[in-house]
């Protein structure tokens, strides 16, 4: 196993540690050395921390050695999108603003990650405060997608799935707020799980009572997602929606074992959106013939069934914005991304009974969900409705599908996602296929609220059900 430590995962990689036949030391420094090579050409990292990663790995490894009772991520190396605080570490939040900021504490997910036993050996690569869809900022430059140096890395977690398609490191700590775990786990051939709200609890976030962005595990896998999510989970004192929440056995959820019969899935290709890539119509269809064999009931879900989700998440999304960064934008060294000043300044039509029509909203369009999972187990849907854009995509330009141009980014490129952030329906994109150019395709399984751990086990059986985990980029 030593050849190709960096690509195991981590399910396998923690017993192969607790048998002794994997050294921390040396998978810590493996992963490391591959960071360090790959940087120049992914730019996936804002900071390395070598030193504190190896120091970490060899108590780690002494830990073994004595026999110590060890954690789920024991000895694990992970690197945490740089929005989440880890403590004496470096943590831009990709902004300029914020370039030398070191917290003195860890984000409870990180704390927990760590207390799993977990190595923390970087910050990976987000846009301004994880603003959009695109993985880019002033601070650091461009991240590029795993398949493809022409592509984008999807957003605003491109950093920490670029990493890990790459065989980087096997697990990570994204966030998400309105696709952006989904969106580059989609792109880059990923799990990417969106959890219940308050599932993990969000210790950050400023408007807890009204959160709509998740802490989230990203991974290869569904069992190393199942594992991240089991060491992140439970309540904390700083986020109201997580108290009395008890954790899933996810780690039961997430083993391949039995079939779907029994089970009802709602599916909508275009979830209302206008267009879909043929590549991607056909990875969908394919996966639903695969719940197909695997026992379940197959329902379409109808097309008046489906609100225009996206001018509800917007409203609240850049009215938050505004709260946090307009006094930003109006300092005289304001240095912003130019894409997130456009998009406060957005909101400034807004007022506060907008915001509060949206929240209403917001509500009708909970209850719409849920009266979809009164007769189903699951709705599915493509993840993105074409493959990863051009590297050089702006946020605010047209985007084309099979060659034909569709409209902006956000509407036109995920709008399957950015409807559950705003009801808190857990929601996970697993890769499905490759288009034509051999690019990921993502397949997004929404579950009930808070059964978190039944989409784990649908998207295991899916995953087992085709050989695409043996494909790797070609670096």
């Amino acid at each position: 196993m030593t050849a190709d430590l960096c690509f195991q995962p981590a399910s396998v990689l923690r017993e192969a540690i607790a048998a002794r036949k994997v050294s921390p030391v040396e998978l810590t420094d493996a992963v490391l050395a591959r960071a360090e090579a790959l940087q120049p050409v992914l730019n996936c990292f804002i900071t390395l921390v070598p030193d504190q990663a190896r120091a970490a790995a060899r108590a780690a490894e002494d830990a073994v050695m004595r026999g110590e009772p060890l954690g789920l991520l024991h000895g694990i190396p992970f690197a945490a999108k740089d929005l989440v605080n880890t403590a004496g570490v470096r943590t831009t939040f990709g902004s300029l603003h914020h370039a030398d900021n070191v917290p003195s504490e860890d984000a409870v997910a990180a704390a927990r990650v760590k207390r799993a036993g977990a190595v923390l050996f970087g910050k990976t690569t987000t846009p301004e405060f994880g603003h959009k869809c695109l993985t880019d900022a002033p601070l650091f430059g461009r991240t590029r997608n795993a398949w493809s140096a022409e592509r984008t890395s999807g957003g605003s977690s491109g950093g920490a799935a670029v990493a890990i398609a790459a065989g980087i490191g096997p697990i990570g700590i994204a966030t998400d707020g309105g696709g952006s775990t989904r969106i580059p786990a989609a792109a880059n051939g990923l799990v990417g799980l969106k959890q219940s709200n308050g599932v993990i609890p969000h210790s950050q976030v400023a408007d807890a009572f009204g959160n709509y962005t998740y802490v989230t595990p990203l991974s290869r896998t569904v069992m190393d997602t199942a594992l991240m999510l089991q060491a992140m989970a439970g309540a904390d004192a700083s986020d109201p929606w997580s108290i009395g929440l008890a954790p899933q056995d996810y780690l039961a959820a997430a083993l391949p074992q039995g079939d779907l019969a029994g089970k009802r899935i709602l599916f909508s290709a275009t979830l209302g959106n206008r267009f879909v890539a043929k590549d991607v119509r056909t990875a969908f269809e394919r996966a639903l013939g695969r719940f197909k064999d695997l026992g379940a009931e197959l329902v379409e879900l109808p097309l008046q069934d489906l609100p225009d989700m996206e001018p509800i998440w917007k409203v609240i999304n850049h009215t938050t914005w505004r709260a946090r960064f307009e006094q930003m934008m109006r300092r005289d060294d304001n240095r912003l991304s130019p894409s997130l000043v456009r998009q406060v300044a957005m909101a400034s039509d807004w007022s506060g009974a907008d915001y509060q029509r949206a929240m209403f909203q917001r509500t009708d369009l909970f209850r719409k969900v849920q009266g979809w999972f009164e007769t189903a187990d699951y709705l599915v849907t493509p993840t993105l409705s074409r493959t990863a854009l051009p590297i050089e995509q702006d946020l605010f330009e047209p985007i084309r599908i099979d060659g034909v141009e569709v409209g902006e980014v956000r509407r036109n490129w995920f709008p399957y996602t950015m409807p559950f952030n705003i009801t808190g329906h857990p929601a996970l994109s697993l890769n499905c296929g490759f288009d034509s150019e051999g690019l990921p395709i993502g397949l997004q399984i929404v579950g009930r609220f808070r059964d978190d751990a039944s989409v784990l086990r649908a998207a295991a059986l899916l995953e087992a059900s085709d050989p695409l985990l043996e494909r790797w980029p070609d670096l």
